[in-house]
C-alpha cells in the first residue's frame, strides 16, 4: 500500500496512475455512456456512467485522499450532494444545523425537505451547550459550516464531533469555504464531509459538482447508492476539470489567503467599513478555536459598509473584484448575500445571525494583492460619496 504523501504531493499528482492502458499522466476523458461487455456475466468493471466511469472515478479518489478520507462520491453540483447526504434520513427525522448557514442550503431544507417530514433547527455551533439542548430524540444529525456562509461564524469540530458520537448521530460538515488545503474535519472526528466543488477543488468557475467524503464504509455504500438511484452523477468533462483544478488547490489557497489576509487588515481599519468578519483577525470571535482547528483562516471576507444605502454604488464601483454569485475562484468576486445567496431566508432569520443588507462577501482571488486593494479603495471612496 502507498504510504501517505504530503498534501501538496497528492494535489500535484491528482488523477496520476489511473490510466491503466498507455499511463497518460492527464486523465482521459470517458465520455461514453455504456461499456462492452467481454462476455456474458463478464464487464471491465464498467457496465453504465451513471453508475461508474473511469474519469469520475479518477476524480473521486483525489478527493478521497485530500480530505483524509476512505471513499468520496461525486456529484453534479454541491447542493446534489447535500441533497444525498439527507437521503441517509427519514420523515420525523431532526437535523439540527448551524444557525447561518448557505441560502441554498436552507432552502433545500425548509422549502423541499420539510414536506418530506424532515425537521431542521438552527443553532449556534460554536456554543456546545446551545447544541446539547437542541438535541432531542428525533435528532440524527448535526449539520454544520465553519466558517459559516456569510457570518463566518466558527464552530468547534472536535466538540461538535464529540457531542455527536456521545448522542449516537452523525456529524456533517459544508467544507466548501476552507478547502481539505486547510480543514479536514474527518481527521477531527466528523463523520461525513460536503463539498461544493464548483468552489476551491475545481478553483477556475468552470464546472459545477458536488463531492461528498467519509471514512466509514457503510456510509459509503449508502452515498453510491444514493449517486446512482438518483443520477445526479458527475460528468466526465467536469471529472476531468476537477482533477486538473485539484493539481494547483494547495498554490491557489495559498496566494488567495494570503492576499485575503491584507485585505481584511485594509478593510478593518477602513473609516467606511462597519465590521469586518474574517478568522484570521485577532478580534473576531472564536478566532483560536479556529486556528486549532484549522491550518489558516481562508479567502473569504465579510464586511459592513457604514451606510446600507451606499452598498449599491460600491458593488457597481468595484472593477477588477467582479460581482457575481460565487467563491473560490482564481478571480475574485464579491456577493451581496441578502439579495443573492440568501435572499430566501426571510429577512427576520438574516437580522437574528446579523446579516444585514450592509453585508457584502468577498471571495479573494490569486490577483496581485496592491490591485485588489486600489479597487476596493476607488469603489469605497464612490460609495461614500453616494447619496
Amino acid at each position: 500500500m502507498r504510504p501517505k504523501r504530503a498534501f501538496d504531493t497528492a494535489a500535484a499528482q491528482a488523477g496520476v496512475g489511473s490510466d491503466k492502458a498507455y499511463g497518460a499522466v492527464s486523465v482521459p476523458i470517458y465520455t461514453t455512456a455504456i461499456y462492452r461487455y467481454d462476455a456474458f456475466g463478464r464487464n471491465r468493471g464498467y457496465d453504465y456512467s451513471r453508475g461508474e466511469n473511469p474519469t469520475r472515478h479518477a476524480a473521486e479518489k483525489a478527493v478521497a485522499e485530500l480530505e483524509g478520507g476512505a471513499h468520496a462520491t461525486t456529484f453534479s453540483s454541491g447542493m446534489a450532494a447535500v441533497s444525498a447526504v439527507m437521503t441517509l434520513f427519514r420523515a420525523g427525522d431532526h437535523i439540527l444545523c448551524s444557525d447561518d448557514l448557505y441560502g441554498g442550503s436552507y432552502r433545500l431544507f425548509e422549502q423541499i425537505l420539510k414536506r418530506y417530514g424532515l425537521r431542521f433547527d438552527y443553532v449556534d455551533m460554536g456554543d456546545p451547550a446551545q447544541v446539547r439542548r437542541k438535541i432531542g430524540k428525533r435528532t440524527r444529525a448535526l449539520f454544520i459550516e465553519t466558517p459559516t456562509n456569510p457570518m463566518m461564524k466558527i464552530a468547534d469540530l472536535r466538540g461538535a464531533a464529540a457531542i455527536a458520537r456521545e448522542k449516537g448521530i452523525l456529524s456533517i460538515v459544508d467544507n466548501t469555504f476552507m478547502s481539505p488545503a486547510l480543514q479536514r474535519p474527518l481527521s477531527l472526528g466528523i463523520d461525513v464531509v460536503v463539498h461544493s466543488a464548483t468552489k476551491f477543488l475545481g478553483g477556475h468557475n468552470d464546472l459545477v459538482g458536488g463531492a461528498v467524503v467519509v471514512s466509514d464504509p457503510s456510509l459509503a455504500e449508502k452515498m453510491l447508492f444514493a449517486q446512482k438511484a438518483v443520477g445526479a452523477v458527475l460528468s466526465p468533462w467536469d471529472a476531468w476539470l476537477l482533477l486538473r483544478g485539484l493539481k494547483t488547490l494547495h498554490l491557489r489557497v495559498g496566494r488567495a489567503q494570503e492576499n485575503a489576509a491584507a485585505l481584511a487588515r485594509f478593510l478593518s481599519g477602513h473609516p467606511f467599513v462597519r465590521k469586518t468578519f474574517y478568522p484570521g483577525l485577532p478580534e473576531h470571535p472564536r478566532a483560536a478555536t479556529h486556528a486549532s482547528q484549522a491550518d489558516g483562516p481562508g479567502s473569504i471576507i465579510s464586511f459592513e459598509l457604514s451606510r446600507e444605502r451606499a452598498v449599491p454604488a460600491f458593488l457597481s464601483a468595484l472593477k477588477t473584484v467582479l460581482l457575481a454569485e460565487s467563491l473560490g475562484g482564481v478571480e475574485s468576486l464579491v456577493t451581496h448575500p441578502a439579495t443573492m445567496t440568501h435572499a430566501d431566508i426571510p429577512p427576520e432569520e438574516q437580522a437574528a445571525v446579523g446579516l444585514t443588507p450592509a453585508l457584502v462577501r468577498l471571495s479573494v482571488g490569486v490577483e496581485r494583492m496592491d490591485d485588489l486593494e486600489k479597487d476596493l479603495a476607488q469603489a469605497l471612496r464612490k460609495a461614500k460619496s453616494s447619496r
